[in-house]
């Protein structure tokens, strides 16, 4: 079995040699296959990305949503957590220390985790299981802590978006690691929590 290092690695730099072509093709299937269900349809508070290092392009989906009346938030780094900004087409941008664009909005206005109804989550790597692997920072586990405890209110839903390669045969968790309720791909949907 790989190591968690090894794993990131080889499909970071698999995710990054994708054409152009791929990329545009994926972000379209992802965003379509997303937006039919039910799921996507009920939440009126949705966290998206802004797609970094090959990550798959949600672009698309967030114009779905927006057309739909959503309010769509992007993730903003507090210290080691995440905060979550409201985010509008042509809203000020500035990278954070990672170069990765969000709002440039003060604390005070930032929304926390459970406020919101589902959050599409970057990853590097999946197992069936809905265990993740990021880019090994532990932003999303922290800001998601909180959520991992519940046990009725499973809210908000945690969906990851990837390609169909970054699916792994098996991932050992961290006790820290907030699992995935689904993960999304071009060519299919994974439920993995009901």
């Amino acid at each position: 079995m790989s190591s968690h290092s090894e794993i990131r690695a080889r499909l970071r730099q698999q995710r990054r040699a994708l054409s152009l072509a791929a990329r545009v093709s994926g972000a379209k299937q992802v965003a379509r296959r997303l937006a039919a269900t039910p799921l996507f349809r009920a939440a009126r508070r949705i966290a998206v990305y802004l797609s970094n290092d090959g990550e798959i392009d949600v672009a698309p989906l967030l114009r779905r949503a927006w057309a739909c009346g959503k309010t769509c938030y992007l993730p903003v780094l507090r210290g080691k957590r995440l905060g979550f900004a409201a985010y509008r087409r042509g809203d000020a941008l500035r990278r954070n220390r990672f170069g990765i664009p969000e709002p440039a909005l003060p604390a005070r206005k930032l929304a926390g985790a459970l406020a919101l109804d589902l959050i599409l989550v970057p990853l590097v790597a999946f197992d069936a299981q809905g265990h993740r692997l990021g880019m090994g920072a532990g932003f999303y586990d922290r800001t998601l802590a909180a959520r991992a405890r519940r046990t009725h209110w499973r809210r908000p839903r945690l969906i990851g978006v990837a390609y169909d390669f970054q699916q792994v045969a098996q991932l050992v968790p961290a006790p820290w690691d907030v699992p995935l309720d689904g993960v999304v791909t071009p060519a299919q949907w994974h439920i993995i929590m009901p």
